[in-house]
């Protein structure tokens, strides 16, 4: 599933809607922390592609598993900049520059690569059957990138 998505900050709203339908219509409830999670993290990486590259995107979602096993949620954006995410410094006064730090803290994975002549972001939330372990039962659970911000151009 795909929705093109034009340089326009106000599509961001339309990305939201079009993936939480797509999510609903794969039987996952909105009142699902899986749901919940996935529009934050599509605000931010669409934000991050039409704000800082002034590019169209395309935001593709996938679900992958099945019955049998728990399903894993994919989030693309792609677009036509081939300028890395580069990590940002921003004090606690900033209104901005946390989007990828974000990303970090809530995506089970997530990662860039070069395609043609522009590059992809992605992430992935798993849908787990038991409720996720805190942060703490894994000894802090302090994210490699804590404190920094990440900007997507």
């Amino acid at each position: 599933m795909q929705l093109e998505v034009r340089p326009d900050p106000a599509e961001v709203g339309r990305a939201r809607r079009w993936a939480l339908s797509r999510l609903l219509g794969s039987g996952i409830g909105a009142d699902e922390p899986l749901a919940e999670t996935l529009v934050l993290l599509v605000s931010e990486l669409v934000t991050n592609a039409v704000v800082h590259t002034g590019c169209p995107a395309v935001l593709r979602l996938s679900l992958s598993g099945g019955a049998a096993e728990p399903a894993t949620l994919r989030l693309e954006v792609a677009d036509s900049s081939d300028r890395a995410p580069v990590p940002r410094c921003v004090d606690g006064e900033s209104t901005g520059g946390r989007g990828l730090a974000l990303v970090d803290g809530l995506a089970d994975r997530w990662g860039w690569n070069k395609e043609g002549a522009g590059k992809r972001i992605w992430c992935e939330l798993d849908r787990c059957t038991q409720p996720a372990k805190s942060a703490a039962a894994y000894g802090g659970g302090a994210s490699a990138y804590e404190g920094l911000a990440f900007e997507a151009v």
